[in-house]
């Protein structure tokens, strides 16, 4: 007989029925007593009926016998509904998976080489995709371990009860859900049974401390999440959110994602949403909504179950959304066709990753091969086969429905119905050989040539075994290695699937890359909604164009705003603007600095011709008269005119019009030092001159108001001396300026420097700056000054006495030009053309003074000299003292001067 129940079962025959008597004896000595308070409560409320067959006992388990038994844990039907334990069945992920666990104890006890005289036996266990129901069947499993003591234990006739003792489970082979593997992992490791799993992919499974005894052949979504981080930033996507469902897959697969993209960078999660378990009417409405809150996170990453990737491509549909969301589903999605059927546009172009597998050959003809005769031992094949060929079987005192067919029996799996091996079949094969391959290595290390399970294997130490477990590396069903780390995960190896309606009419999943510790994806195959094979974006800002910073949004790492380098700045690197050197400007895209060009006033600007010009005639019209003036020079009007004071002020005029050229000249240590010395010493001269001539003049009648004795120093050479010295003060200044500053070029960047930098320029010139010039320039200044108060004084002169008359003319004309010289100027600070503005005002200002003395002091002379030569005639001297009395005399008559000059002074 076998035993049903958590505990040792008493059986006891009487009256022709079964009775059970549970009573508890004493546990083994490791035992905890948390746990044993736990198992006393469970089993001692629990009364169970127990019949003659197997089933009746285990309704929901099947047995295999065998030398070593292994435990499974399956989700053959799926949660039930209002409280109920189980609902439908689940051909695939139930059926397909259990009957992989049956192929493969087959296989490895067929083996000769594997485990030889040792026969695996198996306790199988529905879990009906409900963790607290699994936990509940799963102390099936640890019932072995408790001892009692049924000595004192009659049956009612006095006879000693019969005790029958539940097989020893050594290992567990489960469970497919992580919630499921969490809950049963939690009782397991008390009672150090190893745990394999084929289809839990929590990351929390990975804690080694929590979960020792715990194994699985799959990687978990700790891989998996990396794997998906390694797809997001392959396709340049940075700003994406995560959908989960409720449960330990979702919440825990989403969470090791947003962890891995912390630690990682690069990638930041717009919105993460959670499915609720039970969800209310419009909740995905809802999701979708707050999903487009943040619209340019087109990407999705999505741990959900088919159910909820279905009614997320519902809501999406109906919000108007195909196309907008580009998902990157996890192995839940997979390469399923379930969540999308009806909804291939919205689910185009979207990215799954799936545990790398194969189909196993072996498997399809053995499972294709089943049949109601040959497979009785699995007691759920009645109603797969009544599910998959939507027929009824027969049973004794059942009436069969008039809706639905007859089953013959005669059906066959994948000839009378679809058939496709379900993707984690690979896995549970795997995962129950790597148990046998750890039970085979044990055998050999502890029962050396011992044939059969020895002493030293009777019970199995679930401990040792697990060190087996975590050794074991060989080939798998599927060609590749199996293998365990210390946390007892499996290598990370999944193939990149897309989704893809290549014509609109063959939708259909695509093999795009693999991932195995690293990605390979073959971005040439991708095509998105419409067949677009351009990569669509994912990003919370644009990239910057260059010359552009980033201004980082606070708080969110990838989001950020641009802003221009303007100015005279430059991008330094993504996040800093630097101002150039302030000899050098930006370039067009401000990368980088480039030099400011150089420029100086070219011959061929108009800012050059005119005063060029100017000066040109200056010059001509100088030489003229100097030419003139020697050619005459004993005429009366030439000697009249003073000729030694002439040369001297035509000497300036010269100079004046000559510094126009050196103005314009390219800047170099001679001309620089020639613009020292002649911009102000041609005017120093002019102007000397000048006032030497109405100095004489008004001490002259000056002194004639107080006496008849001609005043001092009136003599050509007197006068000479006195132009000299007071020339002689602009040369010393301007040697004392060559002593203290030594003429040099420079390169001014400041002064055209506007606020568009490709307007920028530097300027070739000499060290002379705004102020210098007017330095240089002070001096002749004081002189034009004084020069115009003897003028003015000396207005009451005779017209025709001398030339006091004309210099006053030049004198007034001379500070109207300077008067005018000064705001343009200084006016032109601001210009881009500052410079040559300036140049040009200062040598057409000095060239004008020029023309005004030279037109009115030596012009009509000239004029007289070569046109009218009657004119040119010497006329009777007369004595200075005639000549103040003839003053004095007019004086009384008319009020004013009439006195003949006398020419021979």
């Amino acid at each position: 007989m076998t035993s049903s129940g958590p505990a040792h079962s008493v059986l006891c025959l009487h009256r022709h029925r079964f009775c059970v008597l549970s009573r508890i004896g004493q546990t083994q000595s490791w035992l905890q007593p948390r746990l044993l308070l736990s198992l006393l409560l469970w089993i001692g409320g629990e009364v169970i009926q127990v019949g003659a067959s197997h089933q009746h006992f285990h309704p929901h388990s099947i047995k295999i016998p065998g030398d070593i038994t292994l435990g499974g844990l399956f989700p053959i039907h799926a949660r039930g509904p209002h409280g109920l334990p189980c609902g439908e069945l689940k051909k695939e992920k139930g059926i397909h998976r259990m009957e992989a666990m049956l192929y493969a104890l087959d296989q490895i006890n067929s083996d000769p080489e594997l485990l030889p005289n040792i026969t695996l036996g198996a306790r199988i266990l529905d879990t009906c995709s409900r963790d607290t129901y699994a936990l509940e069947q799963s102390l099936t499993f640890v019932q072995a371990l408790i001892q009692k003591d049924t000595s004192d234990i009659r049956c009612s006739n006095g006879e000693p009860a019969i005790v029958r003792k539940p097989e020893r489970v050594v290992g567990v082979i489960g469970a497919s859900a992580s919630s499921v593997s969490i809950m049963v992992a939690n009782i397991l490791r008390l009672f150090e049974i190893p745990q394999v799993s084929y289809a839990s992919t929590a990351p929390e499974l990975s804690d080694n401390n929590r979960y020792d005894f715990f194994s699985r052949v799959v990687p978990p979504d700790s891989y998996q999440a990396q794997a998906m981080l390694d797809i997001v930033k392959a396709l340049g996507w940075n700003y994406v959110s995560t959908l989960a469902s409720e449960g330990n897959y979702g919440e825990s697969g989403v969470n090791a994602f947003m962890q891995i993209s912390r630690e990682a960078g690069g990638v930041c999660i717009a919105q993460s949403v959670k499915i609720p378990r039970e969800p209310t009417a419009g909740e995905f409405d809802k999701i979708i909504k707050r999903l487009m809150e943040t619209s340019n996170a087109r990407g999705v990453i999505i741990f959900a179950n088919e159910d909820d990737i279905k009614r997320v491509l519902e809501a999406a549909k109906r919000g108007n959304l195909t196309g907008h969301f580009l998902f990157v589903g996890s192995d839940s999605w997979g390469a399923k066709s379930s969540p999308i059927i009806e909804l291939e546009d919205v689910a185009e172009g979207a990215v799954t990753i799936l545990p790398k597998r194969a189909s196993i050959d072996g498997f399809d003809q053995y499972f294709m091969s089943r049949s109601l005769e040959n497979n009785r031992r699995n007691i759920w094949f009645n109603e797969f086969w009544e599910d998959d060929f939507r027929c009824k079987l027969t049973r004794p005192g059942i009436k069969l429905d008039p809706d639905k067919k007859k089953c013959t029996g005669e059906e066959r799996i994948g000839r009378d119905s679809s058939y496709e091996q379900e993707g984690k079949v690979q896995f549970v094969i795997d995962a129950v050989y790597a148990v046998a391959y750890a039970l085979h290595s044990m055998h050999q290390d502890l029962c050396p040539g011992s044939s059969g399970v020895c002493s030293s294997m009777d019970p199995v130490e679930g401990r040792h075994l697990l060190r087996y477990i975590r050794a074991v590396n060989f080939n798998g069903s599927a060609g590749t290695s199996v293998l365990f780390n210390e946390n007892g995960d499996a290598p990370g190896r999944y193939d990149i699937f897309q989704f893809q309606m290549t014509n609109h009419s063959h939708p259909g999943y695509r093999v795009i890359g693999q991932w195995t510790n690293s990605l390979r994806l073959n971005l040439e195959e991708m095509q998105w909604s419409g067949g677009d094979k351009t990569l669509p974006d994912s990003i919370c800002s644009f990239p910057c164009k260059p010359g552009e910073r980033k201004k980082m949004v606070k708080g969110v790492p990838c989001c950020w705003h641009c802003e221009l380098c303007d100015g005279y700045q430059y991008q330094l690197d993504e996040f800093t603007c630097e101002t150039c050197p302030s000899d050098m400007r930006p370039a067009p895209n401000r990368t980088t600095c480039r030099p400011t060009p150089i420029i100086k006033l070219e011959w061929n600007s108009p800012w050059a011709l005119v005063p060029a010009f100017l000066a040109m005639l200056g010059i001509l019209a100088t030489s003229a008269v100097v030419i003139t003036f020697i050619r005459f020079k004993d005429t009366p009007i030439v000697r009249a005119s003073g000729r030694e004071l002439s040369y001297v002020l035509l000497t300036g005029i010269f100079l004046i019009y000559l510094i126009t050229f050196l103005m314009i000249a390219e800047p170099g240590v001679v001309v620089c030092a020639f613009r020292r010395l002649l911009l102000g010493l041609g005017m120093a001269i002019t102007y000397s001159a000048m006032l030497t001539k109405t100095n004489r003049i008004y001490r002259i009648f000056e002194q004639g108001n107080r006496s008849v004795t001609p005043p001092r120093f009136i003599s050509p050479s007197s006068q000479l001396i006195i132009t000299f010295v007071l020339i002689s003060v602009q040369v010393l200044g301007v040697f004392v300026w060559f002593a203290v500053v030594p003429p040099h070029t420079i390169i001014d960047y400041e002064e055209l420097r506007p606020p568009n930098p490709n307007l920028a320029r530097g300027i070739l010139k000499c060290d002379m700056s705004d102020l210098s010039i007017i330095c240089c320039l002070s001096y002749s200044i004081i002189l034009m000054v004084t020069c115009t108060v003897y003028a003015v004084k000396s207005r009451g002169v005779p017209e025709t006495f001398n030339e006091a008359k004309p210099i006053g003319f030049t004198m007034y004309t001379t500070c109207i030009i300077w008067l005018a010289f000064v705001p343009i100027f200084f006016g032109t600070a601001q210009s881009t053309e500052k410079m040559f503005i300036q140049t040009a005002t200062l040598t057409v200002s000095m060239s004008l003074s020029a023309f005004v003395s030279l037109g009115m002091l030596y012009m009509p002379k000239v004029y007289v000299i070569i046109f009218h030569p009657e004119q040119n005639v010497q006329k009777r001297k007369r004595s200075f003292k005639a000549a103040r009395m003839s003053q004095k005399s007019n004086e009384k008559q008319n009020g004013e001067t009439k006195i003949e000059p006398d020419r021979s002074q």
